[in-house]
């Protein structure tokens, strides 16, 4: 007699080994072991009082904001793991990347977080600094943010910017930085493999066809946009579990959900832009009062010296609208408050501490230094109002249920493969044929 199937829960249980020793791998690629790039060692979460009562979980895709002072967008929210969940089923239910989650949960075992167990939800985005129009795509952040043209009549402090996560290119096949826009668009694709990866693969003994049609097994998934740089693309995944992720050979992937919305609202010619930025700054208000940062780590092929210039190029970060609000407020950045971010990159936005400087003269132009991240001029006094860390962060978050938030891309219907994320793992990738140099940034992202 044929013995019965396995439940869903004991195959969870099964695969936990193998799993977990594949997250460690993962976990560990996308970040160094210097100051600027290691996560906490210590997990955040787990003493997070329960709430006796939870709200519904706000939309974490589409967002309202006014362009002319609005840095920052969503809210940071905390739910509940039941026994059944993992990281990555929480992740794609909030429409996070696997990065993220770990990233704003560290400690927690990700394929067995344990019934009860309080998550956090980095659902708050600092919007990268680039002009925001178009697809800005951030990769440290793992994160594609595509702003809405205006419509006709909309008033001029109301945008719309639309954000998910993305997977990108591994190292040694990096996603190149710069600006270029969509060239094409298609419906079910054909994966042409690559000669250079079907002879890898010959070698390997897992020999590959030359053409994938659509369907399941298409890496390409349902939906790809052909980018003005030869070999790349914005395209879905049959591997949703890799979104989050470096495990691409350059490419952009996104989740089925998410790039079948993106796909119906991008045309040909559509603005796209990559920037590299591991740290970002934020207002949280039009007037300044509050100043946010959201830390990412820096990626391990970022060719930027971070252990000897972070200063600097934590500097160059800052937009001019920000040293404006400073300068008129003769306040500057504590950049040794800033340095205690750095070095505990969460991905969520927390208060960075100002200080005044009193000045027994107008001085103007020293101020607007000091503002910049120049030499300090006259005495400094720190400002209470704005020392509010982590902590104080998860105190205010929003306690919510477990479910699909409103408006959510995703059916909700878990599709877990143990076999294709283990092929994540392996080179069996659909991208770029051959590595292609990255093209220079445009000038309007940090410097390279």
């Amino acid at each position: 007699m044929q013995a019965p199937w396995p439940s869903r829960r004991s195959l969870r249980w099964c695969t936990a080994l193998l799993l977990a020793a594949a997250a460690l791998v993962l976990s560990a690629c996308s970040l160094l072991s210097e100051p600027w790039q290691r996560r906490p060692s210590q997990p955040p979460a787990g003493e997070i009082a329960a709430q006796p009562q939870l709200l519904a979980p706000v939309a974490t895709h589409r967002f309202e904001f006014d362009p002319r002072q609005d840095d920052v967008v969503g809210l940071i929210q905390v739910t509940t793991a039941t026994a059944e969940d993992t990281l990555p089923d929480i992740a794609r239910r909030f429409n996070l990347g696997y990065e993220e989650i770990l990233r704003a949960n560290p400690g927690v075992d990700p394929w067995l977080p344990g019934e009860g167990r309080q998550i956090v939800l980095p659902t708050r985005f600092v919007l990268p600094h680039a002009p925001r129009e178009g697809v800005v795509i951030n990769v440290p952040a793992m994160r594609l943010f595509y702003f809405l043209p205006p419509e006709k009549g909309q008033p001029a402090g109301k945008a719309v910017v639309i954000t998910h996560p993305i997977g990108i290119g591994k190292v040694g096949w990096a996603t190149p930085e710069g600006s270029t826009r969509i060239t094409q668009r298609t419906r079910d694709p054909v994966w042409t493999v690559p000669v250079s990866v079907r002879e890898e693969h010959r070698r390997n003994g897992d020999p590959l066809p030359a053409r994938v049609p659509p369907g399941p097994d298409n890496p390409l998934g349902a939906y790809a946009m052909r980018l003005g740089w030869p070999s790349y693309l914005i395209h879905g995944t049959n591997k949703p579990y890799g979104v989050g992720m470096r495990s691409s050979h350059g490419c952009i992937r996104l989740y089925p959900e998410d790039i079948e919305q993106l796909f119906a609202m991008l045309s040909v010619g559509e603005k796209v832009r990559v920037v590299n930025q591991p740290f970002l700054f934020g207002r949280v208000d039009a007037a300044g009062e509050q100043l946010v940062m959201q830390p990412y780590g820096v990626l391990e092929d970022d060719k930027r010296d971070w252990g000897k210039s972070h200063r600097k190029l934590l500097e160059k970060t800052l937009s001019a609208a920000i040293g404006k609000s400073l300068q008129a407020r003769a306040l500057r950045i504590d950049w040794a408050h800033v340095e205690t971010l750095v070095d505990q990159p969460l991905g969520v936005p927390l208060s960075v501490q100002l200080v005044a400087v009193q000045q027994s003269a107008r001085q103007p132009d020293k101020i607007a230094a000091v503002a910049a991240g120049g030499g300090d001029t006259g005495q400094a006094t720190t400002l209470p109002v704005a020392a509010g860390g982590l902590e104080a962060a998860l105190l205010a978050a929003r306690r919510v249920r477990n479910e699909l938030p409103q408006g959510a891309t995703w059916d909700g219907k878990v599709q877990f493969d143990a076999v294709k994320f283990d092929e994540l793992l392996t080179d069996r990738e659909p991208d770029a044929a051959e590595p292609v140099p990255p093209k220079p940034a445009d000038g309007r992202g940090i410097p390279q």
